[in-house]
């Protein structure tokens, strides 16, 4: 059994692109970093629509799958980050509390 059968590739695809555009938001210095999870559920939406037409063996039949997908998948890059960030702090604290810094 290959893994794209499963029909996680695309959806991990989506994460992965939402995730960069939410770096690209957060490194623009005009633009104001509350709406980089808003940001990334559409582009979720967008490339959920997209994906649904555009690849084979995408894990939606309909356009209204492909968009929730799409935006759980982007919301999925915003939470990806916020857990990285949080464990990061986490173990700088740890530092800093046991002297190491």
């Amino acid at each position: 059994m290959d893994i794209s059968e499963l029909g996680f590739v695309p959806v991990a695809a989506i994460v992965v692109l939402a995730f960069l555009v939410g770096l690209t938001w957060k490194k623009a210095d005009r633009l104001n970093d509350k709406w980089i999870p808003i940001v990334c559920g559409f582009v979720g939406l967008v490339l959920g629509v997209v994906g649904r037409t555009v690849i084979d063996g995408f894990p939606a039949t309909d356009p209204i799958t492909a968009a929730a997908i799409g935006v759980v998948s982007g919301l999925a890059a915003t939470g990806a980050h916020q857990i990285y960030k949080q464990l990061s702090e986490d173990v700088h604290d740890d530092l800093k509390s046991a002297g190491g810094e």
